[in-house]
Parts: structure tokens; C-alpha cells; sequence
């Protein structure tokens, strides 16, 4: 089934992500901060540029949002130029941004009150995952609006699910992103070892990744790891933007998180070693930097 959809936010993610809606039939409308990029994913899928998010919004039957952090968000949402001055009543707003959960809740809210839906639907999967159309998809809201888009998200993920109420979709990616840290950091010490030890990291990897220590960082990473190479994907600012949202929402629930906080400081060595765009996968780089040392 076609609809009208906005998009926006057109970075390394929902700039494939829009394209993917085009491609499944929808009717697709976007906005970017950086108008020379919406002219040319419109002209690249066929859709239409709009100049601000309110005009991206009107008429549609879902926006979708992706941008850069809460502020980020608010700024796109309110106002007079913003998606809910455009949003016709039974609408529904999609947050990919990877957020806190608090502004989660606080958009649920403000969109109830005017008669407007919404879904926090942060997503994991990489550039990769937005450019293949197989991201992971977490969720939070009410579970008819849940069923009402999610053949839309469809168009771009592998996986998605409704986790439950409003923010609980952006306390699964804080999950996500609590799970990811620790296993750079053991697959970084491990690699090192095995380098160090003079093992073929080859034949390493070929016997353990079939056991219990297999995981996507593995899987995909421990080669280019291995090659100090660090120009794959997630950059290292926005894992410690991510982090920081944890460490926020962990100090407010109570969690214990040490393994997470230690990762972000790691994470901090790196932006100072001048890799603040290197992928996650640099915490390799910074193990390599203070072994010479040691």
C-alpha cells in the first residue's frame, strides 16, 4: 500500500533509509538542514524537496524523522516552521534519532495532545544496514499505531518490534549500545593478543567465530581491526554521544553500567588521538597506542 511520507533528515542513514520508501511505492517528501542534499535525493528517487519540515509534513500520513541528538530533534519538531505545525490530525511521527528517552515521552506527550501519533524507533545496523534496507528496529508507543506503521518500516529493516510504551525504544538502543561497547573493547584485547601472541589472526577467527564468542563485531570487524583500519561506519562522536545518553539514563535508574562508563573514556582517548571520525572499531588503535607505551 503507497503513502504520503516525509522524511527528515538525510544523513548516512535516512538518506538511504528515504530512498528505500521511494523505492516500496510511497509517496516521499524530504527535508534536510543542507537544502543541496534534499535537491539531490529528489532528484536521484524521484521525490519531492521541501524547505522546511512543516511543508515536508503536510499532508502526510507518516514522517519520519533522523537527525542528530535531542536539541536536534525539538528543533525540527516545534515551532512554526516544525512537523507538528504541518502534521494533519491522525498523522504519525516516526523517531529513528537515536534520543533519550525522556524526549521520547515528551513527543509522545505533545503529539497525543494535538491528535497526532507517535513511535520512538531508533535503529541499529550501520550505514550498511541503511543502505541494504536490513536495519534492526526498536520501538516504543502504543500498539495500534505500531501496527498501523509498520509496513512502512518494512521498506528498510530486517527486524523490528514493539518493545513497549513510549521510550521503551530508546531504552532498547541504550541496551544496543551498552552491549556494542563492551564487545569492541574484548574484540580489540583479543585481536591485540592474538597479534602479539604471533597466532595467524586468520585461523584464530575461523575456529573461535563458530563457538561462543561469535558476534557481528567479530564477524565483520576483526580483519580491518587487524589492518588498522578504521573507515567503516559509526564514528566515534556519535558512540559517545550515544554513551552519554546511557551513562545519563543509568545515573537516573540506578543501573550499574562500569564496563560502559570505562569504554567511554576509551572512546575519549581516541577523539584525542585525532580519531573522532575513525568507526567504533578504533578502540584498537588506542589499546595499540598505550601498549607501545607500557
Amino acid at each position: 500500500m503507497s503513502n504520503k511520507v516525509a522524511f527528515v533528515g538525510l544523513g548516512v542513514m535516512g538518506y538511504p533509509m528515504a530512498g528505500h520508501l521511494a523505492a516500496s511505492g510511497h509517496d516521499v517528501s524530504v527535508y534536510n538542514r543542507t537544502s543541496a542534499k534534499s535537491a539531490q535525493w529528489a532528484q536521484e528517487h524521484k521525490g519531492v524537496a521541501q524547505p522546511t519540515p512543516r511543508d515536508a509534513a503536510t499532508d502526510a500520513d507518516f514522517v519520519m524523522v533522523c537527525v542528530g541528538n535531542d536539541e536536534d530533534l525539538r528543533s525540527v519538531v516545534y515551532g512554526d516552521d516544525g512537523i507538528l505545525a504541518g502534521l494533519k490530525a491522525g498523522a504519525t511521527l516516526v523517531d529513528h534519532t537515536t534520543a533519550s528517552a525522556e524526549v521520547a515521552r515528551e513527543l509522545y506527550a505533545a503529539c497525543k495532545e494535538r491528535g497526532y501519533n507517535f513511535i520512538d524507533a531508533p535503529v541499529s545496523g550501520g550505514q550498511a544496514g541503511a543502505e541494504n534496507g536490513v536495519l534492526a528496529v526498536m520501538c516504543g508507543g502504543d500498539q495500534p499505531v505500531y501496527d498501523g506503521v509498520l509496513p512502512v518500516l518494512q521498506a528498510y529493516s530486517k527486524t523490528v518490534a514493539l518493545i513497549g510504551e513510549a521510550g521503551a525504544g530508546q531504552l532498547t538502543k541504550m541496551v544496543n549500545q551498552i552491549c556494542i561497547a563492551g564487545l569492541v573493547q574484548a574484540l580489540a584485547e583479543g585481536v591485540n593478543f592474538a597479534q602479539v601472541a604471533g597466532l595467524d589472526i586468520e585461523k584464530v577467527m575461523s575456529v573461535i567465530g563458530g563457538g561462543a564468542a561469535q558476534s557481528w563485531q567479530m564477524v565483520n570487524r576483526y580483519q580491518t581491526m587487524s589492518k588498522d583500519e578504521y573507515e567503516f561506519g559509526f564514528a566515534v562522536d556519535w558512540m559517545r554521544k550515544d554513551l552519554s545518553i546511557v551513562l545519563d539514563e543509568a545515573r537516573r535508574n540506578g543501573a550499574s553500567v562500569p564496563v560502559t562508563a570505562m569504554v567511554d573514556q576509551y572512546y575519549a582517548d581516541v577523539q584525542k588521538m585525532g580519531g573522532s571520525r575513525w568507526d567504533t572499531s578504533s578502540l584498537m588503535a588506542r589499546l595499540k597506542k598505550f601498549s607501545d607505551q607500557a
